[in-house]
């Protein structure tokens, strides 16, 4: 079995954007993304339904079907560094009590900028509330981390890796 196309997470990205509304890719793209740093671990996200079962007396068999669709929360931890550019874009989300969702782009490591054309890598978009910001100091041989948790409020968009188009 070939592994060529799997991919290990070194090299992927998470950024921070602002409060456009966007929806499409094009709103998306158009907005002004920092990367946060020293990320350690970008956790998972993604759809997951809330199953609704319906038992019809006539045969006994419960049927389930896919109600409310729950994006989740993505919980991010950092090596904390407070001159990074992009967690202190974090902060400031994560003080923000206001209406509207902050962009978020998370960019994987599966393209291949020199190949011909380039090949752009999956990007995923959406719009979150900075839920948590902890400082996580721990023992005395760790690095003191963060912990941040996204809690995501829009459907995910990915943009599967392809080549660039003019």
């Amino acid at each position: 079995m070939a592994d060529d196309n799997l991919n290990t997470a070194a090299g992927c990205r998470l950024a921070i954007g602002g409060k456009t509304g966007a929806d499409t890719e094009t709103e998306y793209k158009a907005d002004t993304y920092v990367d946060v740093g020293e990320i350690e671990d970008l956790g998972e996200f993604g759809d997951t339904f809330n199953p609704v079962n319906f038992t019809s007396l006539a045969d006994g068999r419960v049927r389930k079907y896919k109600g409310t669709a729950d994006a989740g929360n993505m919980t991010l931890t950092v090596g904390l560094d407070n001159g990074d550019l992009g967690q202190k874009a974090v902060a400031v989300a994560h003080k923000d009590r206001t209406k509207g969702n902050y962009n978020i782009k998370v960019t994987l490591n599966d393209g291949d900028p020199g190949a011909t054309p380039p090949i752009l890598p999956t990007t995923f978009y959406y719009g979150v509330k900075v839920m948590n910001n902890t400082v996580a100091a721990g023992s005395a041989d760790n690095v003191v981390r963060r912990n941040i948790t996204l809690g995501i409020n829009t459907e995910i968009l990915e943009i599967v890796a392809g080549p660039a188009t003019p």
